[in-house]
């Protein structure tokens, strides 16, 4: 039986880690799961475990929201503590996130081996601390799981091919194993009062688009004119930015289609994907979520390190342009074929729980 620590810190990482957990599980070992705090409201963090049923964190440190180097330095600390004491066979982190980075370096500089869920991700915009995040932590990983054949060649170009795993995304476990519990339980579209592939779905969270006031405004402006109603669940960190020039765009108005809403739990925000027309997104996760769903996606960036979405034809990169998104939203295709099987069968969380305890026995 194998121990390990599982270092979690937002949203997203709590949907690859569900599936994981579960096989963890199931194959007997003993998983602590470490929740830094990086999300810490219930909208952003705690209704994900309740869905997703993941037990309740053994560990949470409670960083909370700072500057990275604070934030990322008090993580260090704390995952430090927890690695000593505990002393696990494996460190499992996953992503790009400032969690993810101060897990991995942690674990690196006790000599515990690391493994790496969703290795092998590149965007190529080192303006993006994501990016940063990314190759220190498979640089400093001992196992990585790479989603895709471009992740697995990403990281072969920069000299990595030893401990590498292609298995598949866990973000389409997720999906496989949650979506007809959705169709159960959430509610979201009559309460909404939306009608199927009758409105569009947008998310705004990237500082390069929360932060810098002419492409939030580029992005708002573009919405502002749609005809079919856009749902809005609005991250935190966006919400003071939007209301700063509400007065301007006047998203509140009577005329305005653009419904601000609080951030949805998963499997609300399934049924939300699953029904839109469009999804709008600067979200990383989203684009991997509408090609399984068959959504078309507007990527509010310029790069993307999911370039397989891309280059089957259901995500168009438009950048915080309001004449690209437009002409992106006139052009949208639903008549292409159905997006390839990319991102594996559905098997991801088995095959690494397999592969860990194989590495750990070998």
């Amino acid at each position: 039986m194998l121990k390990i620590v599982s270092v979690l810190g937002a949203r997203p990482q709590f949907i690859k880690a569900a599936p994981v957990t579960r096989a963890l599980g199931q194959a007997g070992h003993r998983e602590i799961l470490l929740h830094t705090g990086q999300h810490y409201d219930y909208g952003m963090s705690k209704i994900f475990f309740d869905e997703l049923d993941i037990p309740e964190p053994d560990i949470n440190l409670g960083v909370g929201s700072d500057s990275h180097a604070a934030q990322t330095g008090g993580m260090l600390m704390g995952i430090e503590d927890v690695l000593l004491a505990e002393k696990p066979d494996w460190t499992l982190v996953y992503g790009d996130t400032n969690s993810t980075l101060a897990g991995a370096l942690a674990a690196a500089k006790l000599h515990i081996p690391v493994a790496h869920v969703e290795a092998g991700l590149r965007s190529y915009n080192r303006e993006m601390p994501e990016e940063h995040n990314r190759v220190l932590t498979d640089h400093c990983a001992d196992m990585l799981f790479a989603p895709t054949k471009t992740a697995v060649d990403n990281l072969a170009a920069e000299g990595i091919s030893q401990g590498v795993h292609k298995v598949g995304d866990t973000m389409y476990d997720a999906l496989l194993q949650f979506l007809d519990l959705a169709h159960q339980r959430s509610g979201i579209l009559d309460d909404l009062g939306l009608e199927p592939k009758g409105y569009f779905l947008t998310t705004v969270h990237r500082p390069s688009n929360t932060d810098i006031w002419e492409n939030l405004r580029a992005i708002l402006a573009a919405l502002r004119v749609l005809e079919e109603p856009v749902i809005f669940p609005v991250h935190p960190r966006a919400r003071a930015k939007i209301d700063e020039i509400d007065g301007e765009l006047q998203l509140s108005a009577p005329d305005c289609n653009v419904q601000l809403i609080e951030p949805v739990g998963y499997l609300d925000m399934l049924r939300l994907q699953e029904n839109a027309r469009a999804i709008l997104t600067d979200s990383g996760g989203m684009q991997k979520e509408a090609y399984f769903l068959k959504v078309p996606c507007i990527t509010l960036r310029h790069e993307t390190e999911w370039v397989e979405t891309v280059a089957a034809g259901w995500n168009i990169l438009t950048g915080p342009d309001t004449e690209a998104i437009r002409s992106s939203i006139t052009a949208i295709d639903t008549s292409r074929a159905a997006p390839a099987q990319i991102f594996g069968d559905g098997h991801a969380a088995d095959r690494i729980a397999a592969l860990l305890a194989e590495h750990q026995l070998s």
